[in-house]
């Protein structure tokens, strides 16, 4: 998870003891189905990693002995899950001690739970003082509450914490082992962490180049809650909640919502498979699989705000409708920064440049933002370009190092490729 830097445990395995070690139902990876896990850093709509992934399991917030901290990200990662056609499921960070921390702990979040009844609801429990009996106690309120309960962890920390043998013959576990911070696309299952009862192998926080938590359904556990799954003519995936909630109805209406009918302030992802621009230049790669708000709509084409770039219609998939997840500014046109935030996921709440928004308070993207610091937002319905103006020698990459901006997207904005000759004294946007 989130809370602090995984440890990596030096235990080698060879597969086949491994197999020997579980019990046969738990021991194969036939179900296969890959997933993510995000928190807060994955920000309102998450981190894709892979074309093939699953599931998602989104977390609601955490407990930390009497505090509560929330994931505003939470419910819209539900809804993006759904949406994208990923089955979404619920952990909690739980740091409590004792039966009276697990009811506090509960109490606030079970009602807070946005996936669909009969889905995971993981504890993960990875540090503080755990105890056996209120780790069994909380997960029968879960189980009680109509969700598939599970443990989430490290084996070295629960085993020498609790009697992990005990919670494993009543409940599931989500086991963490990395062999390394290498970027781990599949599982190694030489470092599996060989118990009874792995129904979830998360086997890297490094799934992708920038960091993502990767796991791997062992079980079919993270079928839960959900219907059959299908594709569509299209190829889009569709997944039926067994139970609805205001995220995944949320995620069923954008998922519902054909591609002709993207419209200005909806959300969309750049597809993981996309090349290129409208305009045929290629993508570059960290483009792929990030979210942004549509600023313009033309035809087959969507203007994605925050890079100023045109994409086409065929190469985004819708994550949510309509412009409720853009928080208001107040009557002083200014934003409050809160923790996790950046110059992008700011400018991507407004549907504004993040360069400029940066030049609006004297600023560049490389300038340090810190919870409680007021930024002027400026207008959110026409986004106001600032100027440069070309010098001798200057050229679509020097221009764009100096400005620190793509030079792929000063290009776009300006409606032209980075093969299109620029002059002295001619005035570019960005």
């Amino acid at each position: 998870m989130k809370f602090k830097k995984k440890l990596v445990l030096a235990v080698t395995l060879i597969v086949a003891a491994v197999f020997m070690a579980v019990p046969a139902n738990y021991a194969s990876a036939a179900k296969g189905d890959q997933g993510v896990d995000w928190s807060k850093y994955q920000g309102a709509n998450g981190v894709y990693g892979y074309q093939r992934d699953k599931f998602v399991i989104s977390q609601v917030g955490g407990y930390y002995n009497g505090s509560f901290v929330d994931q505003w990200t939470y419910k819209t990662q539900v809804s993006s899950a759904i949406a994208a056609g990923k089955r979404a499921h619920t952990y909690i960070y739980s740091r409590f001690t004792g039966r009276q921390q697990a009811d506090q702990m509960l109490n606030y979040y079970l009602p807070k739970v946005q996936t669909p009844k009969g889905s995971i609801v993981a504890l993960d429990v990875e540090d503080g003082y755990p105890d056996t009996d209120s780790v069994l106690y909380a997960l029968g309120r879960v189980k009680a509450a109509g969700y598939t309960a599970m443990l989430y962890g490290y084996k070295s920390f629960l085993t020498s914490h609790l009697s992990l043998s005990t919670i494993a013959n009543q409940y599931p576990l989500w086991m963490a082992e990395y062999p390394n911070y290498a970027v781990t696309p599949t599982p190694n299952y030489n470092y599996f962490p060989s118990f009874n009862n792995i129904g979830i192998f998360q086997f890297t926080s490094t799934y992708i180049a920038g960091g993502l938590d990767g796991n791997i359904d062992l079980t079919g556990i993270t079928d839960n809650g959900y219907g059959s799954s299908h594709k569509t003519d299209t190829g889009k995936v569709v997944v039926k909640p067994d139970t609805s909630t205001p995220a995944t109805n949320a995620g069923q209406a954008a998922n519902n919502t054909a591609k002709a009918n993207i419209k200005v302030g909806d959300t969309v992802k750049v597809n993981l498979t996309t090349n290129r621009w409208a305009n045929g230049v290629g993508i570059p790669s960290w483009v792929r699989g990030k979210t942004y708000k549509v600023q313009q709509v033309s035809g087959n084409k969507v203007l994605l705000a925050g890079i100023m770039s045109w994409a086409n219609k065929s190469d985004v998939e819708l994550l949510s409708v309509g412009n409720t997840s853009t928080p208001a500014v107040n009557s002083t046109n200014s934003y409050t920064v809160q923790y996790g935030d950046s110059w992008w996921a700011i400018a991507n709440k407004f549907g504004v440049s993040m360069y400029n928004l940066a030049a609006r308070n004297g600023k560049t993207i490389n300038a340090m933002i810190y919870p409680g610091q007021r930024l002027t937002i400026g207008s959110t319905t026409a986004n106001t370009a600032l100027t440069y103006t070309v010098k001798y020698g200057d050229s679509w990459w020097l221009i764009g190092s100096k400005l620190g901006i793509s030079m792929y997207t000063l290009a776009a904005k300006n409606g032209k490729t980075i093969n299109s000759m620029i002059h002295p004294n001619q005035i570019l946007m960005y």
